[in-house]
């Protein structure tokens, strides 16, 4: 699991409770840290109103209607597949904010045998972050612990203006 430093929690926390604002989450190569650790600061109920994790092109299709035919074409790992389950899971959890995350935790022949994700954040259905991350590890359990300490810091940064 990651864990997210008491100050950043507490800016996460604030800053949606003070605007009246809430954040939902999906996720793919993360597999739920993102929901874990969001779920895990105090208050959570009062800004989170929880996630999915959609693992494959046929979930996301299913229940984000993330676009086929480019999903096939990118093994549904690309920056336009991230905003459409940023933008998409606002809508599914009645949520302000959205967090999306779609990439590999291994080198695989899909990606080039490289290690990548992209991931998205929208708020009031308008993506306002957008962009690929490569980790510094290699471990897959590290490079999804990464991935999910990037993508907070980088909402933390977004909510806190």
């Amino acid at each position: 699991m990651i864990k997210i430093d008491e100050e950043k929690r507490k800016i996460i926390h604030d800053q949606l409770v003070n605007k009246e604002e809430t954040v939902a989450v999906a996720e793919s190569v993360t597999s739920g840290l993102l929901q874990w650790a969001l779920a895990s600061i105090d208050d959570a109920t009062q800004f989170y109103q929880g996630g999915i994790t959609v693992y494959n092109i046929a979930q996301k299709y299913r229940h984000l209607h993330i676009e086929p035919i480019h999903a096939m074409s990118c093994n549904c790992v690309s920056s336009k597949i991230s905003e459409q389950m940023a933008l998409q899971v606002c809508e599914l959890f009645l949520s302000q904010w959205g967090i999306a995350v779609t990439g590999y935790a291994v080198p695989v022949p899909e990606s080039g045998n490289k290690i990548f994700a992209f991931y998205a954040i929208a708020h009031k259905n308008k993506i306002i972050r957008s962009l690929q991350i490569h980790p510094t590890v290699t471990n897959p359990e590290e490079v999804q612990q990464f991935y999910a300490k990037q993508i907070i810091d980088a909402f933390v940064k977004c909510i806190n203006g």
